[in-house]
């Protein structure tokens, strides 16, 4: 799949739940103006609140008219880098967000799909990681909190664009955050790993049959 332009958008996520750091703010802001494979990287932040997430990503794609989208949170609890396979219609949220919102079984879009397949080759990205050294695995849930939220409105957002193709890939816990026992990551190895996982986007075609196997 040709990109439509040699843009590429990469969000992050402002900190949220009572953390003072979110390496994926930190990753957006290390890629921003920087090059790979000819792209340039334009490195974003969205506010973690629901609604205003998806207003400030629209933004950002009609500014920058990418012709590949990813966006990155973080997934406190997990050990693996994780591109994310579907978004699913609802907000559900467990805690509030940064604006004290707290919805609970609300659909992100009236009358929406129930759920939008991630267009990256996420397994051939797993694949690159792994070689990499990095861990990673594809996740099969964003969970219903703002990550979800922007994925699905992300996904909405390119379903007319033909040849924009666009995900998301959770991180884990920078090892300042986790707590005793808790997986983590050092911040190089998740901005090695975010790299990989553009150049991956930027020359797959076809995704991978496993995440262990070749790319195309």
């Amino acid at each position: 799949m040709a990109l439509k332009t040699k843009t590429v958008l990469l969000t992050g996520f402002e900190p949220f739940g009572g953390e003072t750091l979110n390496p994926s703010q930190e990753i957006a802001r290390h890629w921003h103006g920087r090059f790979i494979g000819g792209h340039r990287v334009v490195g974003a932040l969205l506010p973690c609140v629901f609604g205003a997430a998806i207003i400030e990503l629209k933004r950002q794609i009609r500014a920058t008219g990418p012709g590949l989208v990813i966006c990155v949170g973080q997934a406190g609890g997990r050990a693996d880098i994780t591109p994310e396979r579907v978004a699913i219609n609802v907000d559900d949220a467990r805690i509030p967000d940064n604006a004290g919102r707290q919805p609970v079984d609300r659909a992100i879009v009236r009358g929406g799909p129930a759920a939008y397949w991630s267009t990256l080759p996420i397994k051939a990205i797993v694949a690159a990681l792994r070689r990499h050294g990095i861990p990673a695995s594809v996740s099969q849930t964003a969970g219903t909190f703002v990550c979800n939220h922007a994925f699905y409105g992300l996904m909405h957002m390119l379903r007319p664009k033909r040849g924009v193709r666009g995900g998301f890939i959770h991180v884990p816990f920078l090892p300042e955050q986790a707590k005793k026992g808790q997986p983590s990551l050092p911040l190089e190895a998740m901005v090695e790993a975010i790299g990989v996982a553009i150049a991956t986007a930027l020359t797959t075609r076809r995704d991978a049959k496993s995440e262990g196997g070749q790319t195309h």
